[in-house]
């Protein structure tokens, strides 16, 4: 099994607010988009790892962290509008390698290494696998008014999340015959006919989103066992962790 990663990091951040985006900010003295990316360049399944950023993102990516993505042999390429744009243009440069692809957000660094594990084995088996969890809380449906329109039955709702992985021509075929923008690409596969296999995580799986999910994901950072290392880092080393 070898594995092309995709890290779409192009979205414009309009929740987050502040100066940078929030793909930059530090987490535990280390620009979240990195700690995204430690999680698979060392990993002897994965082949390739590409960090997809907007086009105004890239000269500060070649200058700022080109020590970085050069040490850990990153390939940047420029994202589109919509999230499903920046995996299409993507897609377009697996590595000939690759017989499965793997689509995780640039701002979970908070997944284990179990985790990705599992997903990748579970892929292996079915063809496709997303992590997600059970819906632990009461669901609301609401309507244009914000009032309450009826309450959902969450025994069989799971949130998606990140890493998803599907067979290479699975997921490209998915792309070709999408009539519209995905925020999921498991949704894409699902259209197909095709199973998607669910792996149990939890909620230290956490999407940064806001400025209080930094403080949330750096506690699970200290929690989480440090990634195994094959290279150098960067100027980002172990003392800094």
């Amino acid at each position: 099994m070898k594995v092309s990663v995709i890290i779409p990091a192009a979205g414009a951040s309009r929740r987050f607010g502040g100066k940078q985006k929030k793909i930059f900010e530090r987490l535990k003295d280390r620009p979240v988009f990195i700690r995204s990316i430690e999680l698979f360049v060392n990993r002897d399944d994965v082949c390739q790892v590409q960090l997809v950023v907007a086009k105004e993102d890239l000269e500060t990516m070649q200058t700022r962290y080109a020590a970085n993505i050069g040490f850990m042999g990153v390939q940047l390429t420029v994202g589109g509008p919509e999230r499903s744009d920046s995996v299409r243009n993507a897609l377009a440069n697996v590595s000939d390698q690759a017989d499965f692809i793997c689509v995780h957000d640039a701002v979970r660094p908070c997944v284990s290494p179990l985790w990705i594990d599992s997903v990748f084995a579970a892929a292996g088996k079915v063809g496709s696998a997303i992590l997600a969890y059970p819906v632990h809380g009461t669901l609301k449906q609401v309507d244009g008014r914000e009032r309450v329109a009826g309450t959902l039955q969450r025994q069989a709702l799971w949130e998606a999340q990140t890493p998803q992985v599907f067979r290479r021509e699975v997921l490209i075929r998915a792309y070709a015959q999408a009539d519209g923008p995905a925020t999921d690409d498991a949704a894409l596969v699902e259209a197909l006919g095709e199973p998607v296999a669910v792996v149990r995580c939890d909620p230290r799986n956490i999407k940064i989103t806001t400025r209080s999910d930094l403080a949330l994901a750096a506690a699970v950072v200290d929690s989480l066992p440090r990634p195994k290392r094959r290279q150098a880092g960067g100027p980002f080393d172990e003392a800094q962790w």
